[in-house]
C-alpha cells in the first residue's frame, strides 16, 4: 500500500490524497524511478488542474521524457513511452495470475465514480477512454494523434497488472482474437468452393444426360 510523503499515512488505492494531512502525494514516480525536471512549465496544459505541466527525465535503459503536472502527479505520455516504461520497470514475467489481477482491478474500481472526459494536454480535444490492454483495469485518456493520459496512480496500477501477467493475459487472448479470425476467413472461401464444386458437379451431369436425349432422340427422326 502507497503511504503519504508528507505524514507516512497509508493511502487509499484510488487516490493520492491523505485521509489524515489532506495533502497530495506522488504515488507513481516518488521512491520508484528516478528522474529529474528538465523544464518547469511547458506548452502542454494539465487535464485536470488547467496548469502547464513539467517535462521531467525518467531515467531508464531508453532515455524518456514525459510530462508530468506537480499539482496532481497525473503524467502525460507521447506514443509508444508506456510501453517503454513497463518494458523496462517489469521484466521476466512468465506465468498469469488470474486472482491477483482481479484483486488489483477490485482495489481501485469505484462503482459510483463520474465519467467524464478531458481535454488532451497538446490539441486541447477531448480524448477517448480506453481500458489499457482490455482487461487491466486502467481506463486511460487516449488522445489518438498525441498519446495517453494518466491519472495520479494508475501508472502504479499499470506495474502491478502486468507484474501479475497481466499483460502476458491481453496477448494471449489477442492472440486467440486472430486465430479466430483467420479460421473464419478460412471457412468462407472454402464453403464457396465446396458450392460451387458440387453445383458444377450436379450441372454437369444434369447436361450431359440432356446432350444423350436430345441426340437419340434426333437419330429416331432421321431413321
Amino acid at each position: 500500500m502507497a503511504r503519504c510523503t508528507s505524514c507516512s499515512a497509508p493511502l487509499p488505492a484510488n487516490t493520492n490524497r491523505c485521509l489524515y494531512c489532506n495533502s497530495r502525494s506522488d504515488v507513481d514516480l516518488h521512491a520508484k524511478h528516478p528522474y529529474r525536471v528538465e523544464k518547469s512549465a511547458t506548452h502542454r496544459i494539465c487535464p485536470n488542474c488547467d496548469k502547464p505541466l513539467q517535462s521531467i527525465h525518467l531515467k531508464m535503459a531508453d532515455a524518456l521524457y514525459i510530462e508530468r503536472c506537480h499539482t496532481c502527479f497525473g503524467l502525460f505520455f507521447d506514443k509508444g513511452e508506456i510501453e517503454t516504461v513497463l518494458q523496462n520497470s517489469v521484466s521476466n514475467v512468465f506465468d498469469i495470475n488470474r486472482e491477483h489481477i482481479d484483486n488489483i482491478n477490485k482495489d481501485r474500481f469505484r462503482k459510483h465514480q463520474k465519467i467524464r472526459y478531458v481535454k488532451c494536454p497538446e490539441c486541447r480535444r477531448h480524448m477517448n477512454r480506453v481500458n489499457f490492454g482490455n482487461r487491466s483495469g486502467v481506463v486511460v485518456d487516449q488522445c489518438i494523434v498525441h498519446g495517453i493520459w494518466l491519472d495520479s496512480g494508475e501508472l502504479t496500477h499499470l506495474l502491478e497488472w502486468k507484474k501479475a501477467g497481466g499483460q502476458l493475459l491481453h496477448q494471449q487472448h489477442a492472440e486467440e482474437l486472430e486465430k479466430r479470425q483467420k479460421q473464419k476467413q478460412n471457412v468462407l472461401p472454402n464453403a464457396k468452393t465446396d458450392y460451387s464444386a458440387k453445383t458444377g458437379g450436379d450441372f454437369g451431369s444434369a447436361l450431359d444426360v440432356d446432350i444423350v436425349a436430345a441426340v437419340a432422340g434426333l437419330l429416331d427422326k432421321l431413321f
